[in-house]
């Protein structure tokens, strides 16, 4: 995230002991540590605050959605079974004994004639 190497890190130690010293060094780093630990508390406690509220406002559109469904369609029994077919077939008054249909035929392939493209001739030219 802030890309430090070591040698960075070492500069920085370096300046630390000089400026503060090395007697108080240590109460510095505590002091330092204790303040980092807060700013990462406070840091999960907003992420996690912000993840509740998200998934709050997912169910809720979820549940108008719902509801935006049940009103549009009332006459929809929901609690129907799936198993039964929805749409049945529409009784025709067409005669019960329908002509079967004819199998397709196969189709021939037409080749075209070949011309040769070397010397520009076309089949009928060379033929006697």
């Amino acid at each position: 995230m802030f890309d430090i190497g070591w040698s960075e890190l070492l500069v920085i130690a370096v300046v630390a002991i000089v400026v503060v010293g090395p007697k108080d060094l240590p109460k510095l780093m505590r002091g330092i540590g204790h303040y980092a630990g807060k700013l990462r508390r406070a840091a999960s406690d907003f992420q996690r605050q912000f993840e509740e509220a998200m998934r709050e406002s997912e169910v809720e559109e979820v549940r108008k959605a719902i509801e935006s469904v049940k009103t549009e369609t009332p006459s929809l029994d929901l609690g129907a079974s799936v198993d039964k077919p929805v749409m049945l077939p529409k009784p025709s008054s067409a005669p019960a004994t329908a002509a079967p249909k004819l199998a397709a035929k196969p189709r021939k392939r037409v080749s075209k004639p070949k011309s040769s493209a070397k010397r520009g001739k076309t089949s009928a030219e060379r033929a006697p």
